[in-house]
């Protein structure tokens, strides 16, 4: 038996159980499903099939702490994909070992969603490159230890592709691969049930489409059509497209809008039974086809419906999941310089089982959305509606003494909500003339990022503290999208900067070099070590321990974030000895007790400690 049929034997009673249950037992689909596998193994090239067997014998090699994430539009940040390959000097000095590169297959002009409506899944958009463009960079990075994520649309498709165009025309068969209705009454059923993700921009789940003169759902944009996975056609077609992009030295699928992808009349359309079926089936196919290659769930919602995608230790699902509850707490506790919710988030996270590897990021391409925990914030008299429009005031700018910079999106003032977009340094403050407390905050914050169990994820620019784009206003496929005013062109004149340490640019660079390099070298920092609050007995300051003790070698340290602007004294309830023995991992002095137990910390100031046992 070859490698294929050993992965195919080791997972066919499963693969056909939950096929035949999904599909009603329809035997030339699972046929069709089988030998589309071998065929894309088959496809799979010599280098992409060793480094498999590489990865096979270390499975968790994606969970260690040398892993830094960074996430870059292709054509912000070099133009192309030619372009980017030529500047991984760069991408290698920033201590990157994962390049998660934004959605850039073909979508028309105009009407892409930042590229995420798809009218090729085999083509790249032609002024980025080629499909073998993407290969050869793909190849590149494996050579410098480099991993590549991608996005794969899999919810819905542009209008302009194939199976739309042809459904538009009246083809039965693709129409089938949509949600198409004669009329509107079983749309008005699901809309009973259905929340509008966009509601300002893009309000309701259907779209009336004239050339086939039916009704069609389109729960994100009028221009993206939802795919029917209760057609067993449209899942073997899109896993298929998957597996043809893994043959492209593909490392980490990114599988978006994925709670999406199963609909039922009279349910609100998420997280469905039969969506966790769909994505076991994409982890086995994974697995059998590319072993190597890592799934990347885009679960945008709260814990409890995040975690449920890991599957089980013996059924897993996704490999990776974001973790965008702690993001948007961390962004909370900026503005309101109060931990507590933070401490609450944080404790469901540390309680979780140490195989789950989420992704932790301060900002992305996308919004930030505050789906904080308002049954938590309820005790402290937190009113949800009104503390949103704090929030985004603050980030705004418009809130007396802030010096955030940020814009709101999606704003529906019905629904007293808002979402918020700015750079990362545009948020801390770095816009506004006190430029030395906004490089505090932004380098406790990305100190506080890597403290955390999992892959660290920069967003390109970041590194050296990249301002708003305000240009976006200007430019008529942008300005109705506050999104893109953090998605800007990569400022090369600005970076050059970073090896100026008297500059913005060089203090924000310089230190995240430092706490990268710290983090890569220092076992304490391994998902598998063990994490815990420490109480602080002051509310403006976090405080978190991590202890590594496997094998003979032990590692412990205590961090403490001070997220308001003001210094602030606090006695934490760890047992530090007496005197103190630890030592400053950023500067190598020694830490004493000099004032019986208490710590002081300057405003945004941040301490690693690190216990000398």
């Amino acid at each position: 038996m070859n490698d294929f049929e050993k992965r195919l034997a080791k997972n066919y009673d499963e693969l056909k159980w939950l096929y035949y249950e999904l599909y009603g037992n329809d035997k030339q689909a699972f046929d069709y499903f089988c030998s589309m596998l071998k065929m894309c193994w088959e496809s799979r090239n010599d280098l992409l099939k060793e480094l498999d067997e590489a990865r096979e014998k270390v499975p968790d090699w994606y969970a260690g702490n040398d892993i830094l994430g960074m996430m870059l539009y292709t054509e912000c940040f070099a133009k192309n994909l030619k372009g980017v390959k030529e500047h991984l000097d760069y991408i290698q000095e920033c201590g990157v070992t994962y390049l998660h590169l934004m959605p850039l297959l073909d979508t028309p002009k105009g009407r892409s969603d930042g590229g995420y409506a798809v009218s090729d899944f085999r083509k790249v958009r032609p002024d980025l490159g080629t499909i073998e463009d993407l290969a050869d960079l793909s190849e590149k990075c494996h050579s410098l230890g480099i991993s590549v994520c991608l996005d794969f649309v899999m919810n819905h498709t542009s209008e302009d592709h194939e199976w739309a165009m042809r459904a538009k025309k009246g083809e039965k068969e693709f129409q089938d691969r949509y949600f198409f209705f004669d009329n509107w009454e079983i749309p008005k059923q699901f809309e009973q049930h259905l929340p509008e993700v966009f509601p300002t921009t893009a309000p309701g789940n259907f779209t009336f489409n004239e050339e086939s003169g039916k009704v069609v759902m389109t729960t994100f944009y009028p221009y993206q059509w939802d795919l029917n996975y209760r057609n067993p056609v449209v899942f073997n077609d899109m896993t298929e497209n998957m597996l043809f992009l893994c043959n492209q030295g593909i490392d980490i699928i990114r599988l978006d809008a994925v709670p999406y992808i199963w609909k039922t009349l009279g349910t609100n359309c998420r997280n469905l039974p039969q969506v966790h079926t769909l994505v076991r089936i994409m982890r086995m196919a994974a697995e059998i086809v590319c072993p190597g290659t890592l799934l990347l769930g885009e679960v945008v919602m709260e814990p409890s419906k995040v975690v449920p995608y890991f599957g089980t230790v013996e059924k897993p699902e996704c490999n990776m999941l974001y973790n965008v509850t702690t993001m948007a707490s961390t962004w909370h506790t900026v503005a309101t310089k109060d931990t507590r919710l933070m401490k609450h988030q944080l404790a469901s996270v540390f309680a979780l089982p140490k195989e789950y590897v989420f992704l932790n990021y301060l900002r992305c391409h996308d919004d930030i959305g505050w789906g904080l925990d308002y049954d938590f914030l309820r005790n402290f008299e937190i009113d949800e509606v009104a503390h949103k429009k704090f929030l985004n005031d603050y980030f705004k700018g418009d809130f007396k003494n802030s010096p955030s910079r940020g814009e709101t999106y999606n704003d529906a003032p019905e629904l007293g909500d808002a979402r918020m977009c700015g750079t990362t340094a545009s948020l801390c403050g770095l816009e506004s003339k006190n430029k030395d407390m906004a490089v505090k905050l932004d380098t406790m914050l990305h100190a506080f990022l890597l403290t955390q169990s999992g892959i660290p994820v920069l967003y390109s620019g970041d590194e050296v503290g990249q301002l708003n784009d305000y240009t976006y206003h200007d430019d008529p496929d942008k300005s109705a999208d506050s999104r893109y005013i953090h998605r800007g062109a990569f400022n090369w004149k600005n970076a050059e900067k970073r090896r100026d340490k008297k500059t913005p640019e060089g203090k924000i660079f310089d230190a995240l070099h430092k706490m990268i390099k710290l983090r890569d070298t220092r076992s304490v920092f391994s998902n598998s070590a063990d994490t815990w609050l420490i109480e602080t007995g002051n509310d403006h300051v976090l405080g978190i321990g991590r202890y590594y003790g496997e094998k003979t070698q032990k590692e412990k340290m205590l961090a403490f974030f001070n997220f308001s602007d003001e210094a602030q004294t606090f006695t934490p309830n760890e047992n530090l000895g007496d005197p103190f023995n630890y030592s400053d991992m950023m500067t190598g002095e020694r830490f004493t007790d000099k004032n019986s137990g208490r710590i002081k910390l300057e405003g945004y100031e941040f301490k690693w400690l690190l216990a000398n046992l």
